[in-house]
């Protein structure tokens, strides 16, 4: 825990001063929403959903595939030790089964409990296996614990690290032979052998302000960069990320209930007394300094690091991806500029780090990062995605740059890139060319010749995902609707023929059955000039047309995710059932600016106006289907989202208090300004170049338009979307006098969900404001 200052404990009270304002805010909402009876049928469903669990979706895995797809482990319930799991595995073909790891092999020296298994990786020849369990949470998922090295041909158990503190570990990997396993620890990079168990200590200045191996907060949340080292393929050396943050501003968050998490993680309170804590993170608001990164390469058993010559200042650019390139002597890099508006693949010598650059991707807007950059044809060629003629595409570039050549050519975007064949023959892809809602699998030729092949059947509208094995032969599929709880398969490919069901969702099914007997109704709106966006509306139960009912609208609408998408939606799908039951009609719309397949220029013409178009659109959106639909009450509407949902429903009650009377923002951003630099500046360039759209996209800069009932919602430990946010909202409406209700999640993160009943005390909330000030069912003649 970091050692709190006099100004730290000074800003801790004057912040508990608020926090006290925030709790009387709260019990003055809980007042007026409890003289409101709420409905026992939607109580009992979000009871049902987040108490006894029985509208949980069901999944199969973690699936691992062996032996280039011949078979695949995974973890089933131990018949032995209640509580455990065993590690078996399943002949793809035949389904033959057999028990690779017991959980009684995994029960530590001096216990009577098997180790519970979190995660677990083989190594190359399977004669051991690397299990994680007791981790902890490093920003937002537990990603430090102990590791325990299992030698399947002795039996030999033991945990890595040489006897240091539990649960303090990161990223365990084995080494291409399996004989040594690297990790991190305090943010320094060790490798340990594990027939020794002598660990060698690779980097030595990591401290809190130096970073070796993993990353700091804004790349793990915006670059998904965690795991922050490289194994080269022989197993000679270790490339890594070093992050600088000595000159990033840190952020305190307090916790007034005590060390943080501690009533998320059921710590008992100390019998002396619970004093407020701060917690130091380094985060760098838009505009301010990032950290300093490099990548570096050194000797896997010790040595000096080489540190790459990749240009420009560490702290004004990103090095956003680092892999090896095919061999055991390069680097590759996704090198991009401050605004995000080029990304520069770098080739990198790793022995003497010269690097140099091999194609430029560069947009007027912004550019996305390139998951799982391919090699092919034995690493002369590697596959690039690309938005150069304004649709997301696959391209084949050669080794050099000097030549760059269209593989998915066509009027629609390929959404995620699924893997290449062994023979190198066809590229396999998910896209949705007619409909935006809805995901496929694709496949076409590398070298160019030919159309592409629709894989999935077409008697299966909805939403596909794809766990494709090595040998692309095999598939762990997953098929759901909107309407339809999801069934996952094993697939033959490219035939798409079901060897055998994995997991049916059965009880789901049986469950949700009269939740989902009115179908949703997907549709298309013409809001004017052109434009058309996709909808979903559900009707309440018992509808009659010939009647006017309220309208709830469920918004997200920034450029992070979709809410118009086929495909089951298990908490919030519940919720909206739930209310739809009740009597009100619920709707999602997808303005531009969302992450929809639809072209660059549908993406990208919200570039540099994050929260101006999105709220325009909405309340056409809206007004189209009102225009449509006779039996929506326009006197009786409210809007609802979560994080950028949340900004945009402050958006709309405050632009648009015309149109919509209540609202419920959950965890918003009420000023751009606030958030991360990285994604922020994505959308919306440096603050100083654009000041006038953080300030016309930002909510609390029109806060004086509020009519209408509004709750505001937020954890004061979101380490995301911090809670200075909403104070700042909540002392500009005490400022203009406006009325306002307010309920805040003492020590909560982004989620909200955190500690026994949060979840469905939060679903509650929403419901009983929303039935409270917008009573459900038609309107009274």
């Amino acid at each position: 825990m970091t050692t709190v200052t006099g100004y730290e404990i000074r800003v801790a009270r004057s912040l508990r001063s608020i926090l006290g304002i925030v709790f009387w805010l709260a019990i003055a909402c809980l007042g007026s929403c409890a003289a409101y009876a709420q409905s026992p049928a939607v109580v009992d469903l979000l009871r049902r959903e987040f108490i006894a669990g029985d509208f949980a979706v069901k999944s199969f895995g973690p699936v691992r595939w062996l032996d280039g797809g011949k078979s695949y482990a995974t973890l089933e319930p131990s018949a032995k030790a209640e509580g455990a799991r065993d590690l078996v595995r399943y002949d793809t073909a035949t389904a033959q089964r057999e028990v690779l790891v017991s959980a009684s092999q995994l029960t530590p020296p001096g216990s009577d409990k098997p180790l519970a298994i979190e995660d677990y990786a083989w190594s190359a020849d399977m004669n051991r296996v690397l299990i994680l369990t007791n981790s902890r949470r490093v920003w937002r998922e537990n990603t430090r614990g102990d590791y325990w090295v299992l030698d399947r041909k002795s039996g030999a158990l033991r945990r890595l690290g040489d006897g240091g503190p539990p649960s303090s570990l990161m990223f365990a990997k084995f080494s291409p032979d399996g004989s040594k396993v690297a990790y991190v620890r305090f943010n320094n990079i060790y490798v340990e052998a594990i027939e020794t168990g002598v660990a060698t200590q690779l980097t030595t200045d990591g401290s809190e302000k130096i970073i070796n191996g993993t990353s700091d907060w804004v790349y793990e949340e915006e670059f998904s960069v965690r795991d922050g080292f490289r194994w080269s393929p022989d197993g000679k050396r270790i490339a890594y990320w070093q992050f600088d943050t000595s000159n990033v501003t840190s952020f305190a968050l307090v916790y007034d209930t005590g060390a943080p998490y501690r009533v998320l993680t059921g710590i008992p309170y100390p019998e002396s007394g619970v004093y407020p804590t701060v917690r130091q993170i380094p985060y760098p608001q838009p505009g301010t300094p990032n950290s300093s990164v490099r990548v570096g390469v050194m000797p896997a058993i010790g040595g000096e690091t080489r540190w790459m010559q990749v240009p420009g200042y560490p702290n004004d650019n990103y090095i956003a991806r680092m892999e090896w390139a095919g061999d055991s002597d390069t680097l590759v890099l996704q090198h991009l500029n401050r605004l995000q508006n080029t990304n520069d693949v770098l080739l990198a010598d790793a022995k003497t780090g010269v690097v140099r650059s091999v194609h430029q991707d560069r947009d007027a807007a912004w550019v996305d990062v390139v998951d799982d950059l391919q090699w092919v044809h034995r690493g002369k060629d590697f596959l690039w995605v690309s938005e150069q003629d304004g649709w997301r595409h696959v391209y084949l570039i050669s080794r050099d740059g000097k030549q760059m050549r269209l593989v998915t050519p066509g009027a629609f975007d390929v959404i995620d890139v699924v893997g290449v064949d062994p023979d190198e023959e066809w590229l396999y892809y998910v896209a949705s060319p007619e409909n935006a809602t809805q995901r496929y699998l694709y496949r076409i030729r590398i070298e160019g010749k030919g159309t592409s092949e629709r894989l999935t059947p077409a008697n299966q509208p909805g939403t596909h995902s794809y766990h494709v094995s090595p040998d692309l032969r095999w598939a762990v599929h997953t098929y759901s609707t909107f309407d339809l709880p999801p069934v996952t398969d094993l697939v033959h490919l490219p035939d798409q023929k079901v060897q055998r069901v994995l997991q049916d969702n059965a009880k789901l099914r049986s469950n949700s059955k009269d939740l989902v007997s009115e179908p949703t109704e997907f549709l298309r709106l013409d809001i004017g000039d052109g434009v058309t966006l996709d909808g979903w509306l559900m009707k309440p139960r018992d509808f009659d047309a010939g009647k006017k009912y309220p309208i709830l609208v469920y918004v997200y609408g920034e450029p992070a995710a979709q809410t118009v998408v086929d495909r089951w939606d298990d908490w919030n799908g519940i919720f909206h059932r739930a209310l739809a039951q009740e009597g009100y009609i619920v709707a999602s719309f997808d303005n531009r600016g969302t992450p929809a397949p639809k072209g660059s220029a549908w993406r990208k013409v919200v570039y540099g106006s994050v929260g101006v178009l999105s709220s325009k659109e909405q309340a056409l959106a809206l007004q189209a289907l009102e225009r449509r639909c006779p039996y929506i009450d326009s006197t009786r509407v409210a809007v609802w989202g979560r994080s950028g949902g949340g900004s945009n429903t402050l958006n709309l009650m405050f632009r648009h208090p015309e149109i919509y009377k209540v609202g419920m923002a959950v965890a918003p951003v009420p000023d751009q300004r606030l958030y991360d630099s990285i994604y922020q500046e994505r959308f919306m360039g440096l603050p100083r170049e654009n000041a006038s759209g953080y300030k016309a996209g930002s909510a609390i800069n029109f806060a004086e338009g509020l009519q209408g009932r509004l709750l505001l919602v937020h954890g004061s430990g979101d380490d995301n979307v911090h809670y200075q946010g909403t104070e700042l909202l909540v002392n500009r409406l005490i400022e203009l006098g406006k009325p306002f209700d307010f309920m805040t999640y003492p020590g909560r993160t982004h989620a909200i969900v955190e500690g026994p009943g949060t979840a469905d005390h939060l679903y509650r909330l929403l419901a009983r404001y929303l039935e409270e000030h917008l009573p459900p069912g038609p309107a009274a003649p």
